[in-house]
Parts: structure tokens; sequence; C-alpha cells
């Protein structure tokens, strides 16, 4: 279990677990109060305020009220990410400055359902992700549950992985890595095999933060590695694929194998030097 109770907590989180998808509140009399805007901005056309329910009924539907009870055990988890990013600020801030460069925190945007970032609208179904437009990190904490019960990777450290990625491919919009697309993508290789590429140096960036966790502060117990190999092994393209569909296609892979994730994870958590996590020039991944 990662020892984080004591850990400072980020000031980079913005939570917006009641907010609507274009940070308003939605559901009961946030709805109402919208549509109250929509008739007095509109001159008190009833016509327009139809219309704007029905095109925006749905979102509606999907997001909690703002007045929802407290859930003890999801701010618990949101308490968790929140020391999680901290620490990584902690290790980016510090492997920037040895590099001569100022590290910029990546803030975590903690959502329900639905959440409007600078990359688009987008569903808790699509799982974690980072918005190169807005320089954002988006995590739906229902997410944690589907990683124990749909993933089989449950554990305190298979969390924190899933964020330490995120926050890996922030540090690669940083360091020009994600302009590499530009470069190579119809050059030298696929869409597809450029975002293998990236996914799995994401994966290294996880696990140097992890060397550092570790190394420094020693906040990993026995065991902890081991969570986040298993949720790197189960999310890989070709695990995922074999449980939906039976079947491996190769050329379909965004994220890559899960040996391949396995491998590039524990490089960085044995070597802690980001120079070794070149996955864009190397025939070996």
């Amino acid at each position: 279990m990662v020892r984080w109770e004591s850990g400072r907590r980020s000031e980079n989180v913005e939570d917006r677990r009641s907010m609507g998808p274009r940070g308003m509140a939605m559901g009961g009399a946030g709805t109402i109060i919208m549509l109250v805007v929509v008739f007095l901005v509109s001159g008190g056309d009833l016509g327009q305020v139809l219309r704007f329910f029905l095109a925006n009924q749905g979102q509606m539907a999907l997001q909690q009220p703002a007045n929802q009870a407290p859930d003890p055990e999801e701010d618990e988890m949101a308490d968790f990410a929140s020391v999680i990013l901290a620490d990584t600020e902690d290790v980016w801030t510090k492997q920037f400055a040895q590099m001569g460069r100022d590290y910029v925190p990546v803030p975590m945007v903690l959502y329900r359902n639905q959440v409007q970032s600078g990359c688009g609208n987008a569903s808790s179904a699509a799982g974690p992700f980072y918005c190169p437009a807005d320089q954002k990190l988006y995590l739906d904490l229902s997410f944690y549950e589907e990683l124990d019960r749909r993933f089989g990777a449950p554990g305190d450290f298979a969390r924190a992985y899933v964020i330490a990625h995120e926050v890996g491919h922030h540090v690669q919009n940083l360091l020009g890595m994600m302009d590499k697309r530009r470069e190579l993508v119809g050059r030298q290789m696929t869409e597809n095999e450029f975002s293998v590429r990236l996914e799995l140096q994401a994966d290294f960036l996880a696990g140097v933060w992890a060397h550092y966790a570790q190394d420094e502060r020693q906040i990993l117990d026995p065991g902890d590695i081991d969570e986040g190999l298993r949720a790197a092994a189960a999310i890989g393209d070709d695990t995922l694929q074999k449980k939906a569909q039976g079947y491996i296609v190769k050329e379909s892979f965004t994220h890559g194998s899960s040996a391949q994730r396995v491998r590039w994870f524990k490089k960085g958590f044995e070597t802690g030097d980001i120079r070794q996590g070149d996955t864009f020039t190397t025939d070996d991944l």
C-alpha cells in the first residue's frame, strides 16, 4: 500500500465533480436556472428555450446534481489523487531543473460522467486522459472502480500509475516529444505506430516517477510495483482486444502490448534515467 496520507496535497486540482460538461452546475435547480437564463437572453423566445433544452437534455441527464450528497470513499480517492499529483510535481520539478528547464505543473480536473476539455467534450467511458490543447489531466474517479473490477488491477499503486502515466504525457508535451508527430507520421511510421511509441514512453516516464518516489521518499511498500505492472499489463492492446473480440489485430494497436507496457514501465523504474526512454528511434520496443 502506498504511504500517501502524510504527503503534500497539490494545489493544481480542479474539482468539477458537481459541475456540468461546460463547467456549470447541471441537474435539478441548475438546469432550471440555465433555462431561465436562455429565456431572458433570447428575449422571451420559448422556441429558443425548447431548442436549447432538446439539444442539451442528454448531457443534463447524465450529470450528477450539484447538491449530491458527499461520498466519503470518493473524497478519499480524490485526496489520494491530489497527493500523487503533488509527488509527480516534486519529481519532475527536480528532473527538469537538472536539464536546465522549468517544470510547469499539470492541472488535474476531477469530473463525473462528462467533461468539456480543450480537446472537446469527453465521456468518462474514454478513461483518464491528457489534453495537450489546454495542458490538463482529466480523471473521473469511477475509473478506479473499473481498474479493479473490469481490468483486475486493484491497489493504490495501480491507481497512482494511472496518474503518473497521464502526467508522463504532460512531460512529453513540455519536452516537445508530441511535436514529433509532424516529423514522423506519414514518413517513417503510421499514426497508430506513433501513438504506440508515445504511450510506451509515457509508461517509461511513469516508471521514472516511481523510481524517485521510492528512492527519495520511500512511499512504496513491497508489492506496490507489482500492482503497477499488473495495471500496465491489464490495459495492453493485445489483452483488451482478446477480451473484447477474441483475437488480436496488431496493426490497430494504439498503446502497445501488455509485454511492451510492462517492459517500458520497468525500464523507467529501474533506471530513473529519462535519457533511456527514447521510444521513437529504437527498433526494439
